[in-house]
């Protein structure tokens, strides 16, 4: 009796330490980002992409919400939560007159808060523009089993000078202190992991190494990225060849142990 009770006890104990699905000590996800480029047309099949990697959490960019006939007005984040059986957020980067353009986040988990924090742009929608916050740093907080998580999605500048991803990486590291709440950052950071710009962020979040992720039919670049702090473990990386969009998309697992 006494050994069966022992077996029983080391098997609670080898399950919590497992840190798999059904531990609620040490819960894991799958969590993925993909800049989806608003879909090339075709949203039904950035919908079956996504669930071929059956992700718990994923981190979307250019995501377009009644913005154009390039994507025939569709509000993409609300659909693209419907096909897949998600809650959604969405992040505007541009609003205008209710068409609008941004970042977004589809979560199995329920969505507890969202803030969409403004950092440095470059605006593409103004002649001349200058640098000036705006929205589109899109962060919410996950009921992931029991334990709180903040998952955000953004999108860095994409222009060859990086003075504005400067700016950005500072903004996004002030907003990423505030809380000490195991934390996710993932999007398309435009630039590669050597880049000066990065060193900030990758000095206070790591990450795991990935294929490249940019252009899509023959990556040669990798600038999409999943990043987490220090009790968010990275395992698992997969790197989704496709043609749905100009970017492959990132998944992996992340394991939260917070005790």
């Amino acid at each position: 009796m006494r050994s069966q009770i022992l077996c029983a006890a080391l098997a609670i104990l080898s399950a919590c330490a497992s840190g798999g699905k059904g531990s609620e000590t040490c819960p894991s996800f799958r969590m993925m980002t993909w800049n989806i480029a608003a879909g090339h047309g075709n949203l039904a099949r950035i919908a079956d992409e996504i669930r071929m990697d059956k992700p718990d959490v994923v981190a979307l960019q250019e995501v377009d919400v009644k913005w154009s006939e390039r994507s025939a007005f569709v509000d993409q984040a609300d659909s693209l939560a419907k096909s897949l059986g998600m809650n959604v957020r969405f992040g505007p980067i541009y609003d205008l007159s209710g068409r609008q353009f941004g970042v977004a986040i589809l979560s199995r988990f329920s969505i507890a808060t969202s803030t969409n924090h403004e950092i440095t742009r470059l605006s593409t929608q103004q002649q001349n523009p200058v640098p000036a916050k705006a929205p589109g740093f899109l962060e919410t907080v996950l009921d992931i089993r029991g334990t709180r998580v903040r998952v955000f999605s953004t999108h860095l500048d994409y222009r060859s000078d990086p003075s504005v991803r400067v700016k950005q990486v500072g903004e996004m590291l002030e907003i990423l202190r505030q809380s000490g709440m195991p934390t996710i950052l993932a999007g398309d950071l435009n630039a590669t992991p050597e880049a000066a710009e990065l060193k900030p962020l990758m000095q206070e979040l790591h990450t795991v190494s990935t294929e490249m992720t940019y252009p899509a039919d023959s990556p040669v670049k990798r600038i999409d990225y999943v990043l987490a702090s220090k009790p968010v473990a990275l395992t698992d990386p997969h790197v989704h060849a496709t043609s749905a969009s100009d970017h492959r998309a990132v998944a992996m697992t992340a394991t939260v142990c917070t005790k």
